[in-house]
Order: C-alpha cells, then sequence, then structure tokens
C-alpha cells in the first residue's frame, strides 16, 4: 500500500479506550498520515478519533445487564456497521468488547467481503467457548493477542495471530518524586497506610463493588486508625464513584481521569496494598509493584452461565499465567467484606507477603511482554503486515 491508511477503529469500554489511543499513536509513528474513524472513548479522542457516538454507552457487562439494553445495542451494531461499510476503510479493527465488536465485524464483513479485519485482544476461548475461535475464522482475518499462549487456538482455527503482549506489563514505573508526592496529597506521609481501591470501570461494576469496598475499609480502618485511601476513577463512572465515596470512612482520594495516567500510575505504586476488582488494573497494579487482594461479583445469572462454562477456576490474569493462587481471589459468595478484610490485613501487617507477591510478580510481567519491544508498536507493526498482504488473508501458517 503506497498511500497511507485508512483505518475504522472500535473500543467498547475503557481499558479497550487505551488500547486503541496506544495503537493509534504508534499507527501514526509508523505510518504518517494514516487517518482513522471509529468508535472510542476519551483517550482515544486525545490522539485524534471524533467518536460516531459516546462509547459508554457499549459499557456493559453479563447477560443479565446486557439484556434489558438489548434493543439500544443492536441499533448500535447496525449504526456502527453502516458506518464502517459507508466509509470504505483499508481495515477494521476491533478492540476486545467481543458481545458488541465482533457483531460488528460479522455483519460488515458479511455486506463488505473484501474487507480486512483485526481484532485487538483475543476473546478468551481458553476460558470458555472453545469453538468460538472457528465461528470467528468466517470474518476476523488477524487477532493481537496480549497473552502469549493464545495464538495457537487462534491459527487452529485459520485465523492470523501474532503475540504482541500487554501494553499495561510494559507500563513505565511512577517516579519516586510522584509517588511521593501522590502519599503526601493522601495524607499517608505520616505513617499511616495507603490503600488503593479500584472497584472497576463499569457503571454495573461499581454498583455491585463500591458497598463491599466501602465495608471493607470500614473494618479494616478499625485496625488501621491512621489509613488513608484512594480511588483512581475513570470518567465514564464518576459520578457513581463520588457518590459511593461521600459515604465513606475514612474519605478517600478519588484520582480523576483527567489528572491523567501519569497521577493515577503513581498513585497504584504509593499503595502499601490494593483491594481491585478484576480486569486490566490486575496488570496495571502489578506493573506498579503493589500487592493487592481482587475481588469481584457478577449477577447471579451470568455468574451460573459462567461456572458451566468455564474451564479455568480464577478470573484474576496473574494467577492465571503464575499458575497459582498469587493474589488472594474472591469471587461471587465469596465476595463479602468479612471474607476479604483478613487478606488485606495479612497484607498491610506482613511486609513478607507484600514481597513474595512482588516476586510473583516478574515472571509473569515478563511473559506479558514487559522485557521486549513497546506492545503498542508490535500491534503497529502487526497491522500494517496485515494491510501488505491480500485482503481476506490472515498471517502465514506457522512453519511457512
Amino acid at each position: 500500500m503506497t498511500r497511507a491508511p485508512r483505518l475504522y477503529l472500535i473500543a467498547g469500554e475503557p481499558s479497550g479506550d487505551r488500547l486503541g489511543a496506544g495503537l493509534m499513536r504508534a499507527l501514526a509513528a509508523e505510518a504518517p498520515g494514516v487517518r482513522f474513524h471509529g468508535v472510542g472513548g476519551p483517550v482515544m479522542a486525545s490522539e485524534g478519533l471524533a467518536s460516531l457516538f459516546d462509547m459508554r454507552e457499549l459499557s456493559v457487562m453479563g447477560i443479565a445487564e446486557v439484556l434489558p439494553r438489548l434493543p439500544g445495542l443492536l441499533r448500535r451494531i447496525e449504526h456502527t456497521a453502516a458506518d464502517v461499510i459507508a466509509r470504505r476503510p483499508d481495515a477494521l479493527i476491533t478492540i476486545d468488547s467481543p458481545g458488541f465488536c465482533l457483531r460488528v465485524a460479522e455483519r460488515v464483513r458479511r455486506r463488505m467481503p473484501g474487507i480486512r479485519t483485526i481484532h485487538y485482544v483475543a476473546p478468551s476461548v481458553w476460558a470458555w467457548r472453545p469453538r468460538r475461535a472457528s465461528a470467528m475464522a468466517r470474518y476476523i482475518d488477524h487477532v493481537l493477542a496480549l497473552l502469549p499462549f493464545e495464538p495457537p487456538y487462534m491459527t487452529r482455527a485459520g485465523i492470523g495471530c501474532d503475540f504482541v503482549g500487554h501494553p499495561a506489563a510494559a507500563r513505565r514505573p511512577a517516579s519516586p518524586a510522584a509517588v511521593a508526592a501522590l502519599r503526601t496529597r493522601a495524607g499517608a506521609d505520616a505513617g499511616g497506610p495507603l490503600l488503593l481501591l479500584a472497584p472497576g470501570s463499569r457503571a454495573v461494576e461499581i454498583d455491585r463493588m463500591m458497598p463491599v469496598f466501602a465495608e471493607a475499609v470500614r473494618r479494616i480502618a478499625v485496625a488501621h486508625p491512621g489509613l488513608r485511601v484512594v480511588v483512581p476513577v475513570v470518567q465514564a463512572v464518576a459520578p457513581q464513584v463520588r457518590a459511593a465515596a461521600a459515604w465513606m470512612t475514612p474519605a478517600p482520594l478519588l484520582i480523576g481521569s483527567e489528572e491523567g495516567d501519569e497521577v493515577k500510575y503513581a498513585a497504584l505504586a504509593a499503595a502499601d496494598a490494593a483491594l481491585v476488582s478484576l480486569g486490566t488494573v490486575v496488570v496495571e497494579t502489578a506493573a506498579a509493584g503493589t500487592a493487592m487482594v481482587s475481588a469481584y461479583r457478577t449477577s447471579w445469572v451470568t455468574a451460573s452461565i459462567l461456572r458451566r462454562l468455564a474451564r479455568v477456576d480464577t478470573g484474576n490474569l496473574i494467577n492465571l499465567l503464575a499458575g497459582t493462587t498469587v493474589v488472594p481471589e474472591f469471587l461471587q459468595g465469596q465476595c463479602t467484606a468479612r471474607q476479604i478484610v483478613p487478606a488485606v490485613l495479612a497484607l498491610l501487617q506482613e511486609p513478607g507477603l507484600r514481597a513474595e507477591q512482588r516476586a510473583a510478580f516478574g515472571p509473569v510481567l515478563d511473559a506479558l511482554g514487559r522485557a521486549g519491544e513497546d506492545p503498542s508498536l508490535r500491534a503497529a507493526r502487526s497491522v500494517l503486515e496485515v494491510l501488505r498482504r491480500p485482503a481476506g488473508q490472515g498471517s502465514p501458517p506457522p512453519g511457512s
């Protein structure tokens, strides 16, 4: 391709927004003049994307949560597919959010057979629905995988796949000055412990997790009267987090996304321990070198379905890659303040436990691509390689 490529990107939630922004930045460096259209959030907007609609409409997770909003989501799927076809980009790049993104890709491929289609973040076919990769092969040419063991699942189904690494694992650590400033701002420089809370990035996660986390904080503060709390907040759920935080004791320091990633990563590194939901924040916290406890609760309908489909017994990526329970994990019925608090107290009171977690993080972060080339740059070069091949062709088969 001699001219600058025209790409259509779709992200459906904050973690995908960050991945998309990193990819856009790397593509702009590797292919000057590249043009972007699509759906994204504020971070992709900062890289020049004018979103077709507000990405927050798509930030929904779980079967029970999706059903009431299904008519609106289906309309957005059709709307987005029609916009892709009207713009006729050189490639459609869908980022995570498979429930939305892959449905758009399927419709676009059906109506525009020659378009190249790339999905960033392999769906967790190794965890459930192993046949999904074969179904994807009908409308996805290539996958950019974050996990090192994912490419064989894709290539066996006939989809090209490159392991590009997890950008959160390769994030540069916050400077000592930034960490010290954050601890001072949070009031933790007087000697009390600093606990970071990360309840999630979706509205339904805040509704479910903040009451549990708030009660856990209240109980932890009984044992540690000098406790200070910091909560990084994504823009999409900021009003809900502020409303929930207003009733917390002690009152937390809220770090808004408008303050920038540097402040957020300083908070992650400044904390003595963290209580986190599942998702990208688990890798971000490990990369910051902060010991953590993870907890998560979804609707009983979603949980019961996932229990029947699941092929792994953890939702925590660190535990999955380590092959053991490095991070204490409390899911569904175990996700209560009564059960969570002893694990957090143990981290706050026993430096040896924190050190054990940090030692275990290293090999996992290396496996996620920490030591190699920047994951966003690897992803961009993989995209450009796909564009150099004939449309509808993924990566060459292994050994070719």
